[in-house]
Formats: structure tokens, C-alpha cells, sequence
């Protein structure tokens, strides 16, 4: 059992550190979308995918690391939770303290993470929403108002008004 804790505990730390440093992509990111420097944005999200190949895997270790606890303790791998571990290991003080290090550390590097991808994806929405503000702006312009259609003669240019006329003496 203690070797799988051990074994759980890396597998976070190794996560907590992937985690970081998509975090810092994510930083470079909005300074990136504020510039709108599409070259670096295009650099990032290559680097990004690859952080997320290695998030994937090391996800994938530590859900088997965690169902093979699970046996152990003879809980349901589904419902239980590295918090709830966290808290069954209360009397190896040890690895108590360093799971509970671990998870604390992943958690606050996951939260922080979340907190500036909702700012870039604001960030994002509002360069679209003025990219959108600045075609129909530049659409608008390049177009005549239907009133600038008349020539000297006060008959349409395009249409033309015909034969009949407006006499004033009626």
C-alpha cells in the first residue's frame, strides 16, 4: 500500500508540475490575445497540446493508481476521490501529509489554471465581437446610402423615373 500512495503521490507531483507549465503557457497567452500576435498564439497552442498529451497520460496512471488503492481498501474505484484517500490515511501521518501536500498543491495549480483560461476565453470573445464591430464597420462604409442614388436632374440614376413627371400647375 505504500508503495501505491508513493507511486500516487509522484504521479501528482509530476501532473502539479505539467499543470504549471501550461499555466505559464496560458499566461503567455494573454499577453499574446491582448497583442494580438497570432504567430506566438499559433506557437503556444502546439506547445499546449503537447502538455495536454502528457496531462492525458499521467491522468491515465493516476486513476489506475488510485483504483488499485481502491482494491486494497475494497472502495468503488468510481466514487472514490484522492481527497477521500487523503483523508483514510489519517493515521499514517506521513504519507498523510505528503498525499494531502501533493493534492492541495495540484488542486491550487489546477484552480489558478482555470481562472486564466476564462480570462482568455473573455479576452478572445471580445477580440471577435471588435472583429466582427470593425467588418461590419468597413462593410457599411464601402456602401453609398440609397439617398446618394440621384443625379442633377433629381430623377434616380439607376432606375429612372420614366415618362411621367410632377406638374405643379394641377
Amino acid at each position: 500500500m505504500a508503495s501505491l500512495i508513493d507511486s500516487l503521490i509522484n504521479i501528482m507531483n509530476d501532473e502539479n508540475r505539467q499543470y504549471t507549465e501550461l499555466l505559464d503557457l496560458s499566461n503567455n497567452k494573454t499577453t499574446a490575445i491582448v497583442k494580438g500576435d497570432v504567430g506566438q498564439l499559433q506557437e503556444i497552442f502546439g506547445k499546449e497540446q503537447k502538455l495536454i498529451d502528457i496531462l492525458n497520460r499521467l491522468e491515465m496512471e493516476r486513476q489506475s493508481c488510485v483504483a488499485d488503492i481502491c482494491k486494497i481498501l475494497h472502495l468503488s474505484a468510481a466514487e472514490v476521490k484522492v481527497s477521500q484517500i487523503v483523508r483514510l490515511l489519517e493515521k499514517k501521518q506521513a504519507e498523510h501529509d505528503a498525499l494531502e501536500q501533493s493534492y492541495l498543491s495540484l488542486k491550487k495549480t489546477v484552480n489558478q489554471l482555470t481562472q486564466v483560461n476564462d480570462n482568455n476565453r473573455l479576452l478572445l470573445k471580445e477580440s471577435m465581437d471588435m472583429i466582427d464591430f470593425e467588418i461590419n464597420l468597413a462593410k457599411n462604409a464601402s456602401m453609398a446610402p440609397q439617398t446618394a442614388n440621384y443625379g442633377k436632374g433629381a430623377y434616380e440614376e439607376t432606375g429612372g423615373m420614366g415618362s411621367t413627371s410632377f406638374d405643379a400647375r394641377q
